[in-house]
């Protein structure tokens, strides 16, 4: 495996006050990439610029927001040049029941995790195929993979992104784009503690289910195994590669659920083949 970094390559990474984005953001500098650093509130990320004067800028974005997008993908060319590398980073988390969510949040979630995504894509791929080349990397989730209660809905949000992800990739190998997943596991960001939302609307049917592993999540948020340092290595040791992966799993805990997972489908899989097959009209 060998990586091969371009002296030209424009990033736009999205939510990088804090976490993944503000790592990526840092890693990216550090390799020499010019990266249009974007936040909610760009003074988040003034810090950035300042110590990356000549290759980053500081861009407002709340990716839910199309003009806001549209502005964003302008001054990144006009600053910077035509992006060719996009990081849907922005997102947060939501814990509840399915029972106990609130359609409002739902749907807020969704905006943000994913159709936030879908509209920088969109905005930036004509861009990307107009110099014949691209990385899309899009932020997922080990519960893009796996899912558990209190994170139902927050998961819903990341296997739509693995979908994206890769049809994406289907269609847009013949433009030279390239389309990665990243799928960490439990990391030390913020993502458990301050971004994350909950239900306003518990049920104490579920205080000792769905609430006690919430509670859990909460009280384990300081103290998680993962380096978000390093996983922003290993994004742009992705981007730079040749034939990246399609997916890319970070964390122990990660590939030890989705092991066991591939393990049990293929279980069932194999139990009611039987049953799989005998569907057709006869003969068929």
């Amino acid at each position: 495996m060998t990586t091969q970094p371009r002296e030209d390559s424009v990033w736009l990474i999205t939510g990088c006050s804090t976490g993944f984005g503000r790592e990526i953001a840092l890693a990216a500098l550090a390799r020499g990439y010019r990266v249009a650093v974007t936040a909610r509130n760009p003074e988040a990320v003034g810090d950035i610029v300042k110590r990356f004067p000549d290759r980053a800028v500081a861009v407002p974005l709340d990716v839910t927001d199309r003009a806001q997008i549209a502005a964003a993908v302008d001054i990144t060319r006009d600053r910077l040049g035509i992006p060719d590398v996009l990081v849907n980073n922005a997102g947060y988390g939501y814990m509840a029941a399915v029972e106990e969510g609130e359609d409002h949040e739902v749907r807020r979630l969704f905006d943000t995790n994913y159709f936030g995504a879908v509209d920088l894509v969109k905005a930036l791929l004509p861009g990307m195929r107009e110099q014949g080349r691209g990385h899309i990397i899009n932020i997922s989730s080990m519960t893009g993979l796996v899912t558990n209660p209190p994170n139902v809905y927050y998961s819903c949000t990341k296997y739509a992104l693995e979908a994206l992800t890769e049809g994406l990739s289907k269609e847009l190998e013949p433009f030279g784009i390239r389309v990665t997943a990243i799928e960490p596991g439990a990391f030390r960001t913020d993502w458990a503690s301050r971004s994350m939302r909950e239900t306003a609307t518990p049920l104490s049917v579920y205080d000792e289910t769905v609430g006690a592993r919430r509670e859990l999540i909460k009280a384990t948020a300081e103290v998680l195994p993962g380096d978000p340092r390093r996983a922003a290595d290993a994004v742009v040791m992705v981007s730079e590669l040749e034939a990246p992966p399609l997916h890319l799993l970070l964390g122990r805990d990660v590939l030890s659920a989705f092991r066991s997972k591939l393990e049990g489908l293929t279980a069932s899989i194999n139990e009611w083949e039987s049953v799989t097959k005998d569907v057709g009209f006869p003969g068929k």
